[in-house]
């Protein structure tokens, strides 16, 4: 790549989520609008009217690109997939050199997603981020949170939808998902992050400790029930799911989480199976992306941008789940 990846550059904004201690503390997402299926919200459901910009390689990008792709969205949402390396002026619209590559920018013809957050905002000056749901309508970003871009793609969209049945978030299983969700989020989704960007060893210690708390929690709960809730997929699955496909390619190393890797824990390993081996599932999920991304990214937590060649990892395998 042409790009420098000098290490004293703060590539993609991080390091300005650094607190007094080393410890990671992420922004807040800064575009909270909603679309609603009434149109009470001043957004209404529509097909067409707007489209999704996500990352292969991001977490949180991947969980709205896989609630489109489950729903059955393809045809009412749009979608823009940007390149996986990201330097310090963001997120970018260009031809990669990963299978498939990022891909041009089809409503503007932007070069960097940060165009889209001076569009909706002048005075933005936060880090940006993805996914982004961007209405072609007002000419603006709705919504950049995935917590929320998840529900609307899950309940406001079905009358677009080819699969509007399938409720993620099913109204007798809120109040569990809810709480799986601010378990996890803070301490594995978000977990992973402060561990890896974390830049003294107390802080670093103290995310990886209870990242593997939470994990060996996850582990024996797993022991009972072969998803989250209990024998039905929901939102939390897949939230949980986008941390655990990463685990081992990417933050076992690069986020130094090494105590343990998926594999060596046998009820998760065999649960990311089952969730990876889903209809559609694998389609969401580039490898290739996700660990150039993050090697390439981080100069300061991997200054050489060398990408590894593992780990070998076969998704295929019966999980034993049924």
């Amino acid at each position: 790549m042409s790009e420098s990846t000098d290490q004293t550059r703060d590539v993609g904004g991080w390091t300005k989520e650094i607190g007094t201690s080393g410890e990671f503390q992420r922004q807040n997402s800064a575009f909270r609008d909603r679309v609603t299926a009434d149109g009470s919200s001043g957004y209404p459901a529509a097909a067409g009217r707007y489209h999704l910009y996500v990352s292969l390689a991001c977490p949180w990008a991947s969980r709205a690109l896989l609630v489109r792709k489950l729903k059955g969205l393809e045809d009412a949402i749009g979608l823009t997939i940007v390149d996986p390396y990201r330097d310090d002026r963001g997120w970018a619209f260009r031809a990669g050199d990963v299978a498939p590559p990022g891909e041009a920018d089809p409503l503007h013809g932007w070069s960097f997603l940060s165009e889209a957050y001076e569009a909706s905002d002048p005075g933005f000056d936060g880090r940006v981020t993805v996914p982004v749901l961007w209405d072609t309508e007002t000419g603006r970003i709705v919504n950049n949170e995935s917590s929320e871009v998840i529900r609307m793609l899950n309940a406001e969209f079905d009358a677009f939808a080819t699969n509007p049945d399938l409720d993620l978030y099913p109204e007798d299983l809120r109040d569990e998902i809810d709480a799986l969700n601010e378990r996890v989020y803070d301490t594995v989704n978000n977990g992973v992050y402060r561990a890896g960007f974390a830049t003294s060893q107390e802080a670093y210690e103290d995310a990886v400790g209870t990242l593997f708390q939470s994990l060996e929690w996850l582990e024996e709960l797993l022991a009972e029930r072969r998803y989250l809730t209990g024998d039905r997929i929901t939102e939390a699955d897949w939230r949980l799911f986008m941390t655990l496909v990463r685990f081992d390619p990417v933050y076992v190393g690069h986020f130094k989480c090494n105590l343990k890797r998926i594999v060596d824990l046998p009820n998760l390993w065999a649960y990311t199976r089952d969730l990876y081996q889903q209809p559609g599932v694998a389609e969401t999920v580039n490898i290739d992306h996700i660990k150039t991304h993050y090697y390439t990214t981080h100069p300061s937590i991997n200054p050489t941008g060398v990408v590894p060649a593992g780990p070998v990892v076969d998704w295929d395998a019966p999980h034993g789940r049924g």
